[in-house]
């Protein structure tokens, strides 16, 4: 219904339709605190998967299965993070993970990767 900012910071304002309110929630103090979880939705009703590409690069280059990843397919022979990091860097042209945030020619790049890391994962489940 409504998004405003005040000193301490966001106040979201909702509207619940009143067969879906928790009972609970109209019978405690005004004031209590409760957290909710939100997402966009596409035009079919399934949420729309926002993913921050420089976190999600900073996790896949500490993940082992990564790492496994870059030896079977001969990026490296022993990989550390550094490393996982430094082949990240030469795959996406870029010199800081940072650079993934606007530079569209890196994103294309780091999808790439990762859609053929995933495709490797899935091939190579045993059951």
């Amino acid at each position: 219904m409504a998004l405003k900012q005040d000193a301490t910071g966001y106040v979201l304002t909702v509207k619940i339709h009143p067969d879906e309110i928790p009972e609970e929630l109209l019978r405690d103090f005004v004031g209590a605190r409760y957290m909710i979880a939100m997402a966009r939705l596409n035009d079919d009703e399934t949420p729309l998967l926002y993913k921050n590409k420089v976190q999600q690069a900073g996790i896949l280059c500490r993940d082992s299965r990564f790492h496994e990843w870059l030896v079977a397919e001969h990026f490296a022979t022993k990989p550390t993070e550094r490393d996982a990091t430094e082949f990240l860097y030469q795959a996406c042209g870029i010199s800081s993970r940072t650079e993934l945030n606007g530079n569209r020619a890196a994103q294309t790049a780091f999808t790439e990767m990762v859609n053929e890391y995933e495709k490797w994962r899935k091939d190579d489940e045993p059951f």
